[in-house]
C-alpha cells in the first residue's frame, strides 16, 4: 500500500470579491484534485483545537495524526530541529522574524520576503550588537530565524522561566500597531521589548537595508520574537502507524515536525516557499520517493504566502500549479504502481486573502484510493466539502481514518 498526502498550505479561504464571490479553490482550474473529490470522498476537519492558536505548527501536527493538546510545546523548537540545533530539555526556543514596521505599524511579517543571504548578514550583525545574555541567534531561511535561551543549564547564568510569556505571530497583525502586541507576561518580557527596540537602531543604517530601500523593496526594520517553547517528546510515525514516511517541504517548521516524527526530509532543488517554487521538480521527487517509502507527504507553502500578501491571483495560480505538477503526476504514478494506494489533499488551515490572517474554520479535505467510495460527486472546494456527511471534529483522528478505514 502506498500513501500520498499533499498539503497546499493555507489554501482554504472564503469567497472573495476579486474572484467574483468565489474562493480560490472554486476559481482555480484543478482537474486532478476535483477527480479525487468526485471519485473519492470530501469533507471537513477541525485542525485547530479549541483554545489553541491557528498556525501551521498546531494544524500540521493535527493533520499528521498528532494531538496538539498533547504534543505541541511551542512552534520554535520544531523549527530548531530542522536547522540541526541541539537542544537541552531546559532550553527555551523562540522564532525570530525579520519584519518591516512603518510608522509603528506591522507592514510585513517577512521583510518583503528577504533572501536567506541578506537575512543571515543582518542576523549576524544583530548577534554581535544585541545585549542577549545567555541567548543565541541562529540564522534560518529568508525571514525565519531561531533564538535559544540556554541560560537554565549554562554555568553562572540566571535560569529564566518563560512559561508565562505571551507573544503574537507577526503574520496575525498586518497593518496593526506593534505596541498593542509586544510580548507580555512573566518577569522577562521587557528583555524582548529591549531586543525589538535595539534591533531598530542597529538595522536602520545597515548596508543591506540601504540597498533594499534604494531598490524599492521593504527593509528589515526590526526583529520580532514569538512562538516560544521547549523541546517536545514525540512517538515516531512508524511506531504509531507502522509506515515509513518522507517529507518534501521548503519550510523549516514542517521539516522539524518530520524530524520529530521520524520522517526523512527529501531535498528538492528549486523548491521555495513562494510561487517561484519549482512545482514540477517537487512532483518528480515525490514520485521517485514512492519506490522507497510507504507514505510521501508533500507540503507546498506558496498559497499561504500569497494569502498573507493579500494576493488572490497568485493564490489561484499556486493551487493550479500544485494540481498540474504535483497532484496530477502523483495520481498517475500511483495508478500505474498498483491498485493499493490512497491520496489525501488537504490544507492545514484557512488563510484569508481578505484579512491576510489564519482562520480556525474547519478545512476541506479530499481523499481517494483503495476502498474509498464516492458519496458526493462534486468538485473540491469549501462549499462542497461542507455539504458532505463527513465532518471530523478532532483533526488528529483523520490520519487513522485515511490510512486504515475500510481495509480490515
Amino acid at each position: 500500500m502506498k500513501y500520498v498526502i499533499v498539503i497546499p498550505d493555507g489554501a482554504a479561504d472564503h469567497p472573495l470579491d476579486e474572484l467574483e464571490g468565489q474562493s480560490p479553490f472554486e476559481a482555480a482550474r484543478k482537474p486532478s484534485i476535483d477527480r479525487i473529490s468526485t471519485e473519492g470522498r470530501q469533507g471537513t476537519v477541525a485542525t485547530t483545537p479549541q483554545g489553541m492558536p491557528c498556525g501551521s505548527d498546531v494544524c500540521s501536527l493535527c493533520l499528521l495524526g498528532y494531538d496538539p493538546t498533547h504534543y505541541h510545546k511551542g512552534r520554535a523548537p520544531l523549527e530548531a530541529a530542522a536547522l540541526g540545533i541541539e537542544l537541552h530539555e531546559t532550553d527555551w526556543v523562540f522564532r525570530v522574524n525579520l519584519v518591516t514596521v512603518i510608522d509603528g505599524l506591522m507592514q510585513d511579517h517577512s521583510a518583503g520576503h528577504i533572501s536567506s543571504d541578506e537575512g543571515e548578514q543582518l542576523l549576524r550583525s544583530l548577534a554581535k550588537q544585541l545585549d542577549l545574555p545567555g541567548m543565541t541567534l541562529y540564522p534560518g531561511v529568508s525571514y525565519r530565524n531561531i533564538m535559544v535561551d540556554a541560560s537554565a543549564h549554562l554555568r553562572n547564568a540566571e535560569p529564566r522561566d518563560w512559561s508565562e510569556l505571551v507573544t503574537t505571530p507577526p503574520h496575525d497583525i498586518p497593518g496593526e500597531p506593534i505596541r498593542k502586541h509586544l510580548p507580555k507576561g512573566g518577569p522577562y518580557a521587557q528583555l524582548l521589548h529591549d531586543m525589538i527596540a535595539q534591533s531598530q537602531v542597529i538595522l536602520q543604517d545597515h548596508e543591506i537595508n540601504q540597498a533594499r530601500t534604494e531598490a524599492g523593496v521593504m527593509p528589515a526594520t526590526h526583529v520580532w520574537p514569538w512562538g516560544q517553547g521547549r523541546k517536545p517528546v514525540m512517538e515516531t510515525f512508524e511506531s504509531r502507524f507502522g509506515l515509513r514516511g518522507a517529507m518534501i517541504t521548503a519550510v523549516d517548521l514542517l521539516a522539524g515536525i518530520a524530524q520529530f516524527i521520524g520522517f526523512d526530509r527529501l531535498d528538492v532543488p528549486g523548491q521555495t516557499s513562494y510561487h517561484d517554487n519549482d512545482y514540477a521538480a517537487t512532483g518528480k521527487h515525490a514520485i521517485a520517493a514512492l519506490d522507497k517509502y510507504d507514505l510521501v507527504c508533500v507540503h507546498v507553502e506558496a498559497p499561504d504566502e500569497a494569502s498573507h500578501a493579500g494576493d488572490a491571483k497568485t493564490k489561484v495560480a499556486a493551487i493550479e500549479a500544485i494540481d498540474q505538477h504535483v497532484v496530477g503526476p502523483l495520481l498517475s504514478a500511483l495508478e500505474q504502481h498498483s491498485p493499493d494506494w490512497r491520496m489525501l489533499v488537504m490544507p492545514d488551515h484557512y488563510t484569508s486573502v481578505s484579512t491576510r490572517k489564519h482562520d480556525a474554520t474547519p478545512v476541506p479535505f479530499a481523499m481517494a484510493g483503495k476502498r474509498i467510495h464516492s458519496v458526493l460527486k462534486r468538485p473540491f472546494n469549501e462549499r462542497n466539502a461542507s455539504l458532505s456527511d463527513l465532518h471530523i471534529a478532532f483533526g488528529h483522528e483523520l490520519m487513522e481514518y485515511f490510512l486504515f478505514s475500510g481495509l480490515s
